[in-house]
């Protein structure tokens, strides 16, 4: 399990330190010439409290604002560097370094929400080769028709040798703020809510070479969950299992405790790990060698790396899971909320399993032996009784990972947004957040569920 995993980050960020912000530095992170207001993408159909939507074709890249880059056509569409804009010092507030980067960005159209949001959360897939990063940032419209600054939503790249994948804090501005990877309205009883957004990629490269970042996909999650201690229980429709490798957190323990303390933090990257297994991604040998051949599964060891955010301090943030699982190859990642058990039943149908999050006392959730105020498990079908089947990474050891819980306090934990907390005071509850991972091209029984569940 892991502290990690908080959905909107409210407790474990309370003292959280501040972190430079490229904005200082160049005219990557400036309000520079982007998609006009008018310009909108209002192409999808509302999903309950939920607005997913991405810019994944040719048509959609050519759609944005582009200084600097370019689309490229082909099997898997995307965004690249074309000719630079020029270059731009940048400190890693991880490192103390300075160092030039050339850069080139790309600003989406605005995306209305159907769902006017209290919460909204990016994700990108993108290839990073050594000398390239990237960052993404939101700007949105409140309903008093006012907007938000540029917000970092994120500074990532798959490697960790040019800079530190990092999330930034401090970004407020008294009606919002960025808690790690989600924006939020900081009072949503006021009714303040995100009614539109647009996400701006900034492409880095390092000067005078030829190399650039690749984006496939670039896209947000707003919601507005309602508040809820419990939610109605749903009727089991399936009985149906996936067969996803086996991976424990709990036998990494103590291993490179840089990355938040070893593997009694890792469940987000283990359970990314299974699932990116399940699809057939694989490590070659050289990948692995920086672990020690001691250590079983060195794999998650490499997922742990790979994963962590060095502002927070952890492995859980959620969009670097799903970015991780795209440098797989064929492999798309997304961060999103689902509605109900059926939402997983329509998925776990197609042969697409879920990574969900969800905190509860010990108590409450048969079986489990443990409590945590937030945690990361892999749902994987459901038997006969409609019972929940999940490969839960807080077990003693690899064959111990599959567990069974009861379908009724599974789907209360995971979808409520309130909870009373081992002390007795109200916290967060999750509201049904997960990632899912899928392949690059879905069959259509699987764009079929996914559409179902508003993910395209």
């Amino acid at each position: 399990m892991s502290r990690a995993e908080q959905p909107s980050r409210r407790t474990v960020l309370a003292a959280a330190v501040a972190a430079a912000v490229v904005s200082a530095a160049g005219p990557a992170a400036a309000d520079t010439a982007g998609a006009p207001a008018e310009a909108t993408d209002t192409d999808r159909a509302p999903t309950s409290s939920v607005d997913n939507h991405a810019w994944t074709t040719y048509a959609d890249w050519r759609r944005g604002a582009a200084q600097g880059t370019r689309a490229v056509a082909g099997p898997r569409p995307g965004l690249q560097i074309g000719a630079a804009l020029g270059s731009v010092d940048y400190t890693d507030p991880h490192t103390g370094k300075t160092a030039a980067w050339e850069y080139a960005t790309w600003t989406s159209p605005v995306h209305k929400l159907s769902v006017p949001a209290t919460e909204t959360i990016a994700s990108w897939n993108a290839h990073t080769p050594a000398g390239t990063w990237l960052q993404i940032e939101l700007r949105g419209t409140y309903s008093d028709g006012t907007d938000t600054p540029w917000y970092v939503m994120g500074r990532w790249a798959a490697g960790d040798q040019d800079i530190k994948r990092t999330s930034v804090d401090d970004q407020t501005d008294g009606k919002s703020t960025i808690w790690t990877d989600t924006f939020a309205i900081d009072d949503a009883t006021t009714g303040l809510r995100l009614t539109s957004y647009r996400l701006r990629l900034t492409l880095y490269r390092t000067p005078g070479t030829k190399l650039t970042p690749t984006v496939w996909r670039l896209g947000a999650m707003g919601s507005d969950v309602p508040d809820r201690f419990t939610v109605p229980a749903s009727t089991p429709g399936l009985a149906q299992e996936l067969i996803v490798p086996r991976y424990s957190q709990e036998i990494h323990v103590g291993q490179y405790p840089e990355y938040d303390n070893g593997g009694e933090a890792w469940c987000s990257p283990t359970s990314s790990q299974m699932i990116i297994e399940y699809w057939g991604g694989r490590l070659t040998p050289e990948q692995l060698a920086w672990v020690d051949p001691s250590y079983a599964d060195p794999q998650v060891d490499n997922a742990a790396r790979f994963t962590y955010d060095n502002q927070y301090q952890g492995c859980g943030n959620w969009p670097f899971n799903a970015a991780y699982a795209a440098t797989f190859k064929d492999l798309q990642g997304v961060v999103t909320r689902l509605g109900s058990l059926g939402d997983l039943e329509t998925l776990i149908a197609a042969g697409i399993p879920a990574i969900t999050s969800q905190s509860f006392l010990s108590s409450e959730l048969t079986g489990a032996g443990y409590g945590t105020s937030g945690h990361l498990m892999t749902v994987i079908g459901f038997t006969a009784d409609g019972d929940v089947i999940a490969n839960d990474p807080n077990s003693p050891s690899d064959p111990a990972v599959r567990r069974v819980y009861n379908r009724r306090e599974w789907e209360n934990i995971w979808l409520r947004t309130k909870r009373y907390n081992a002390s007795g005071k109200v916290s967060s509850g999750t509201g049904g957040v997960c990632y899912l991972y899928f392949p690059a091209h879905p069959t259509a029984r699987q764009r079929k569920a996914l559409a179902a569940v508003g993910v395209r």
